[in-house]
């Protein structure tokens, strides 16, 4: 005869295996990612005497942030910008931005981006609210993101490994460089003081 307890140890064992048969669902979890310095643009617009912008790049950078891409969560996004590889193709130019004029590369070789905070605007869309510091001063710089794709990168990884996991991002935003106190040109017309910022990015999720 079958006993109550014995009937109870079954259901408990059928309980179980109709659990271990389900499918697991998938849980949000966030990664971090290396923004990949060889698929890193940095470029700049600033307006040349009003008769046209100069465009300008930064030729050394690197990155990194967390991302979850279920709940599209953006956090602890940090950007370093060597100051010293100011490039307008241009030598004088170059020379003279990296002088106390400008960036004041010698004394301040690096420029900042840390996100305070990012919050969709649409589905692949992001507002990233952060801080940019340079010339030892901060000030809040707002940049409008573009999440592009994500997926096993083609080109990447070696004959027996896996191909890297990849994330590809435009961000577009702006400032005002007299509010750093980079005020050269700006009360002639001879420089502009809004800087307009051009990001693109390949990063690798780690």
């Amino acid at each position: 005869m079958i006993t109550v307890v014995q009937l109870r140890r079954a259901a408990a064992v059928l309980a179980s295996l109709a659990l271990l048969s389900l499918p697991q669902m998938a849980q949000a979890r966030p990664q971090k990612y290396e923004i990949d310095p060889e698929h890193l643009s940095i470029g700049f617009l600033v307006d040349h005497v009003g008769f046209s912008k100069v465009l300008g790049l930064f030729r050394s950078a690197s990155g990194s942030f967390v991302f979850d891409e279920d709940t599209g969560t953006l956090s602890d996004l940090r950007v370093v910008v060597d100051t010293a590889s100011v490039f307008t193709n241009h030598r004088k130019r170059d020379e003279h931005l990296k002088s106390a004029d400008f960036l004041n590369s010698a004394e301040f070789p690096r420029m900042i981006f840390t996100a305070t905070g990012a919050k969709n605007s649409q589905e692949r869309n992001f507002i990233i609210e952060g801080r940019l510091e340079l010339l030892g001063r901060a000030q809040p710089v707002t940049l409008q993101a573009t999440w592009n794709k994500s997926g096993e990168h083609p080109m990447g990884g070696g004959l027996f490994s896996r191909k890297p996991y990849a994330m590809g991002v435009s961000a577009r935003g702006s400032f005002q460089r007299s509010a750093f106190g980079m005020k050269y040109g700006v009360d002639n017309g001879w420089v502009g003081d809004i800087v307009e910022l051009i990001i693109e990015f390949e990063a690798t999720r780690q």
